[in-house]
């Protein structure tokens, strides 16, 4: 892999040997505008299912250019099949959430509307950006989706059978984390909950709590942030059933 390939993009078409890829405005905008590309500049690309390719500037334009493979880089790789669902909080801070969980490793994130919810509406169009930033960023080679808002309580009712739910309950805080799984087995599909700033209500937590695929956990000695406990609980899993487990 060349040194002089340090610009990672993100795009949609495919990736192979000697394939060639058309730059939208924007990403050609952010090459040779912001990044101050030219012909014959050379860059990582990624589209989430190709693996990494390096690739060198055929044609460098103000609204337009053209990038052609030249090698692989890093493979491909898939993180295990887990969910991030939250409830949307303030801007900024569900902003982080979702880089955080793009770069530590979620397959896909949800946000749910609880019933202590405040953000009522989100720009998903523009979370999904921050997913492809953050994978940009981090040198990872998958982008997670991020769904648009929907009401915990339908996403509920049609819970899969086989998708195991870590439920993060803030009435348990000073307990033991305990995952309900074999520690180094293949933990199949997962999910994690995590609350409002409020909390779940007492009818949420009810369910939850009679769901068979559910294991509710604290998340330590003190009551955290919607967003410091989405990377709490991650590493919690990631740690315990993921792929940051030590060999």
């Amino acid at each position: 892999m060349s040194d002089d390939a340090k610009i990672r993009l993100y795009v949609e078409h495919p990736l192979g040997p000697g394939q060639t890829v058309p730059l939208e405005r924007a990403q050609a905008h952010y090459l040779f505008g912001v990044m101050r590309q030219g012909k014959g500049g050379r860059l990582r690309l990624f589209n989430g299912r190709d693996g990494e390719w390096i690739a060198r500037v055929e044609e460098a334009g103000k609204r337009a250019g053209v990038l052609r493979c030249e090698a692989p880089g890093a493979a491909q790789s898939t993180p295990p099949d887990l969910w991030l669902l939250f409830a949307p909080i303030k801007k900024a801070r569900t902003d982080f959430i979702v880089e955080k969980a793009a770069e530590m490793g979620a397959r896909e994130i949800r946000l749910v509307q609880t019933d202590f919810t405040n953000a009522e509406r989100v720009r998903q169009d523009r979370l999904q950006a921050h997913a492809v930033e953050a994978a940009e960023q981090c040198g990872g080679t998958f982008v997670p989706a991020v769904r648009g808002l929907e009401r915990l309580g339908a996403l509920l009712d049609s819970w899969p059978d086989d998708r195991r739910l870590m439920f993060c309950d803030e009435t348990l805080a000073g307990g033991a984390v305990a995952l309900d799984a074999t520690p180094g087995a293949a933990p199949g599909p997962w999910a994690i909950l995590i609350g409002p700033e409020g909390g779940f209500s007492q009818a949420e937590r009810a369910r939850l709590h009679t769901m068979p695929q559910a294991c509710a956990v604290s998340l330590g000695p003190r009551i955290l942030r919607a967003d410091t406990a989405a990377v709490a609980a991650m590493t919690v899993w990631q740690t315990t059933l993921g792929d940051w487990q030590c060999p």
